[in-house]
């Protein structure tokens, strides 16, 4: 471990137990995958963006140590909504005691709460609104068709936000994926304020829904890229969190082998879930790994780590090992 800096050594001298052994067993297994030559996803759920991970992920993404990323809606245009517009955030640590009345007031500010932490509505969303509607209408014109983060990477790359650069864009994980152009799962995008944005423009006749692609389209992008890159040895899963981010692209295995009954396709050769979900509850996005088993996204054989505890206090140490930090 001679390469490894100070957060990775006081992970390994302290981290011996329960979920923090967890962690580390997890750290090294996604090193020993990478490693092998092999490539992963890695899943975005919550609010990840808003809790700015991209102080981490971006620097993995630069270094290679993600080939594929899948994430919500809200963790696409998020990480763009901080680079913008990191200034007008507005932090609330005694959020817990806030009346309905004082979350109003909120409202009344353009003030968007996710847990302790403001997204400011009109520095933020309507910033991006105002740039991202001339690139979905030209699109349109041209006959153009894309995918929700093909036209976050298209209004990246023009530059028309670098004047609002607000944070070291380094620690922008969409800009670091853009300079990539590195492949995106975005499923169920609809459920974001984008989505929410398009399709108002398409209720007033302003745009097509058919000009954005859609998940269906995401799942078909998703098999090719797997049938492409996964050989004979798998891609590993990095899922942060639960929900549609990590369900939707683990299923694209068992679609290949069982529904396009190509029996050569390899399962997901390694998984790992920092995870807060109760198993007792019939959570697809929570169940242990051993189950995925029975639904054909497992082998008997792929390492298995779940990590239950907080993501936004495990993904950066992970991501911090793995970078040698």
């Amino acid at each position: 471990m001679k390469n490894k800096g100070p957060i990775s050594h006081f992970m390994l001298e302290h981290y011996k137990h329960f979920n923090a052994a967890a962690l580390v067993d997890a750290a090294k297994g996604y090193e020993k995958h990478l490693a092998e030559g092999k490539k992963m996803l890695v899943s975005l759920a919550g609010a990840m963006s808003t809790a700015e991970l991209g102080k981490s992920f971006a620097e993995m993404i630069r270094q290679n140590k993600v080939q594929i990323i899948s994430c919500t809606g809200a963790n696409l245009e998020e990480d763009i909504m901080n680079l913008v517009a990191h200034s007008h955030y507005k932090r609330v640590p005694n959020y817990r005691d806030l009346t309905p009345d004082q979350e109003w007031e909120l409202l009344e500010q353009g003030l968007n709460r996710v847990t302790d932490t403001c997204i400011p509505e009109h520095e933020a969303f309507r910033r991006l609104q105002a740039h991202i509607f001339k690139i979905w209408k030209d699109a349109e014109d041209k006959g153009e068709r894309l995918f929700p983060h093909e036209f976050m990477y298209r209004m990246l790359k023009s530059g028309v936000l670098e004047q609002y650069y607000e944070i070291d864009p380094k620690n922008s994980w969409m800009l670091a994926a853009a300079e990539k152009n590195l492949p995106i799962i975005c499923p169920g995008w609809e459920d974001s304020t984008m989505g929410n944005i398009f399709a108002s423009y398409c209720m007033k006749g302003e745009l097509k829904p058919s000009t954005m692609k859609s998940g269906i389209e995401y799942m078909m992008y998703l098999a090719d890229w797997y049938t492409e890159n996964a050989g004979d040895l798998g891609i590993g899963f990095f899922q942060i969190g639960g929900g549609i981010a990590g369900d939707f692209p683990i299923c694209v295995v068992p679609m290949l082998y069982q529904d396009m009954e190509r029996t050569d396709t390899p399962f997901w050769s390694y998984f790992c879930q920092i995870s807060d979900s109760t198993t007792s509850y019939g959570s697809y996005s929570g169940a242990v790994p051993n189950e995925k088993i029975t639904w054909g996204k497992l082998d008997t054989k792929s390492p298995k780590f779940i990590i239950e505890s907080d993501a936004t206090i495990v993904a950066p140490l992970l991501f911090g090992y793995l970078l040698n930090w």
